[in-house]
Protein backbone atom coordinates (compact mmCIF):
# COMPACT_ATOMS: atom_id res chain seq x y z
CA UNK A 1 0.00 0.00 0.00
CA UNK A 2 1.47 3.66 -1.06
CA UNK A 3 1.11 6.38 1.87
CA UNK A 4 0.81 9.94 1.09
CA UNK A 5 1.15 12.46 4.32
CA UNK A 6 0.28 15.99 4.63
CA UNK A 7 0.36 18.91 7.09
CA UNK A 8 -2.28 20.93 6.75
CA UNK A 9 -2.47 24.83 8.20
CA UNK A 10 -6.04 26.47 8.09
CA UNK A 11 -7.47 29.74 9.23
CA UNK A 12 -3.38 31.29 9.95
CA UNK A 13 -4.79 34.95 10.43
CA UNK A 14 -1.51 36.77 8.82
CA UNK A 15 -0.66 40.23 10.12
CA UNK A 16 0.02 42.06 6.52
CA UNK A 17 -1.88 44.96 4.31
CA UNK A 18 -2.42 44.26 0.85
CA UNK A 19 -4.18 46.36 -1.67
CA UNK A 20 -5.47 50.22 -2.08
CA UNK A 21 -8.89 51.10 -1.27
CA UNK A 22 -10.36 53.92 -2.23
CA UNK A 23 -12.15 56.35 -0.29
CA UNK A 24 -15.61 54.66 1.63
CA UNK A 25 -14.66 51.23 -0.18
CA UNK A 26 -14.78 48.09 2.23
CA UNK A 27 -11.27 47.46 3.89
CA UNK A 28 -10.83 43.55 4.28
CA UNK A 29 -10.35 43.02 8.52
CA UNK A 30 -8.59 39.58 7.72
CA UNK A 31 -6.27 37.97 5.35
CA UNK A 32 -6.32 34.01 5.82
CA UNK A 33 -3.86 31.34 4.71
CA UNK A 34 -4.48 28.03 4.33
CA UNK A 35 -1.53 25.32 3.32
CA UNK A 36 -1.89 21.46 2.29
CA UNK A 37 2.05 20.63 2.37
CA UNK A 38 2.51 16.59 0.71
CA UNK A 39 5.87 15.16 2.73
CA UNK A 40 7.64 11.94 2.55
CA UNK A 41 5.30 9.72 4.90
CA UNK A 42 8.14 8.47 6.65
CA UNK A 43 8.27 11.64 8.50
CA UNK A 44 4.42 10.94 9.71
CA UNK A 45 4.75 7.39 10.82
CA UNK A 46 8.04 7.60 13.28
CA UNK A 47 8.85 4.86 15.44
CA UNK A 48 10.49 7.02 18.00
CA UNK A 49 8.84 10.26 19.47
CA UNK A 50 11.50 12.76 18.31
CA UNK A 51 11.63 16.37 16.51
CA UNK A 52 14.65 14.95 14.84
CA UNK A 53 12.47 11.72 12.79
CA UNK A 54 9.58 14.70 11.86
CA UNK A 55 9.14 17.70 9.43
CA UNK A 56 9.59 20.51 12.20
CA UNK A 57 7.26 23.36 9.99
CA UNK A 58 7.45 25.84 13.27
CA UNK A 59 10.18 27.69 11.02
CA UNK A 60 8.32 27.90 8.13
CA UNK A 61 5.45 30.06 10.35
CA UNK A 62 8.08 31.82 11.40
CA UNK A 63 8.87 33.06 7.71
CA UNK A 64 5.65 33.13 6.41
CA UNK A 65 4.63 35.46 9.43
CA UNK A 66 7.91 37.36 8.22
CA UNK A 67 6.44 37.88 4.80
CA UNK A 68 3.16 39.30 5.88
CA UNK A 69 4.40 41.92 8.03
CA UNK A 70 7.30 43.02 6.55
CA UNK A 71 5.97 44.80 3.34
CA UNK A 72 2.69 46.33 2.29
CA UNK A 73 1.55 44.36 -0.84
CA UNK A 74 -0.50 45.81 -3.56
CA UNK A 75 -1.80 42.28 -4.29
CA UNK A 76 -2.43 38.64 -2.44
CA UNK A 77 -0.58 36.85 -5.65
CA UNK A 78 2.50 38.88 -4.65
CA UNK A 79 2.69 37.70 -0.82
CA UNK A 80 1.11 34.31 -2.20
CA UNK A 81 4.25 34.24 -4.63
CA UNK A 82 7.15 34.77 -1.75
CA UNK A 83 5.10 32.28 0.54
CA UNK A 84 5.76 30.05 -2.14
CA UNK A 85 9.11 30.44 -2.13
CA UNK A 86 9.93 30.43 1.01
CA UNK A 87 7.97 26.82 1.26
CA UNK A 88 10.53 25.68 -1.73
CA UNK A 89 13.65 26.24 0.67
CA UNK A 90 12.45 23.01 2.36
CA UNK A 91 13.58 19.93 0.79
CA UNK A 92 11.19 18.17 3.01
CA UNK A 93 8.11 19.57 1.13
CA UNK A 94 7.56 17.85 -1.93
CA UNK A 95 4.49 19.55 -3.04
CA UNK A 96 1.51 22.31 -1.99
CA UNK A 97 -1.82 23.96 -2.00
CA UNK A 98 -2.29 27.22 -0.74
CA UNK A 99 -4.63 29.53 -0.76
CA UNK A 100 -5.00 33.41 0.62
CA UNK A 101 -8.27 35.04 1.10
CA UNK A 102 -9.71 38.23 2.39
CA UNK A 103 -12.59 38.94 4.41
CA UNK A 104 -14.87 40.63 4.38
CA UNK A 105 -15.17 41.89 0.51
CA UNK A 106 -18.57 43.77 0.20
CA UNK A 107 -21.02 45.08 2.95
CA UNK A 108 -19.27 43.24 5.80
CA UNK A 109 -19.40 40.28 3.94
CA UNK A 110 -18.44 37.59 1.36
CA UNK A 111 -14.69 35.92 1.35
CA UNK A 112 -12.19 36.45 -1.82
CA UNK A 113 -9.13 34.33 -2.07
CA UNK A 114 -6.95 33.13 -4.72
CA UNK A 115 -5.30 29.41 -4.66
CA UNK A 116 -1.95 27.52 -6.31
CA UNK A 117 -1.44 24.20 -6.30
CA UNK A 118 2.44 23.83 -7.00
CA UNK A 119 4.19 20.32 -8.24
CA UNK A 120 7.21 18.82 -7.24
CA UNK A 121 8.74 19.98 -10.41
CA UNK A 122 8.13 23.70 -9.77
CA UNK A 123 9.25 23.59 -6.20
CA UNK A 124 12.63 21.80 -7.89
CA UNK A 125 12.73 24.46 -10.47
CA UNK A 126 12.14 27.22 -7.70
CA UNK A 127 15.32 25.54 -5.55
CA UNK A 128 17.24 25.78 -8.67
CA UNK A 129 16.47 30.03 -8.88
CA UNK A 130 17.17 30.61 -5.48
CA UNK A 131 19.63 27.88 -4.32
Amino acid sequence: MNSIATIELRNLELNTQIGSYAPHATIPKKHLLDMTLWIDPQLIMISEDKMEHVFDYDPLIVDIELLAKGYHYETQERLLTLIIQACASYLAIESLEISLRKLPVSLDSGELGIRLKVDNETLSQLRVKTG
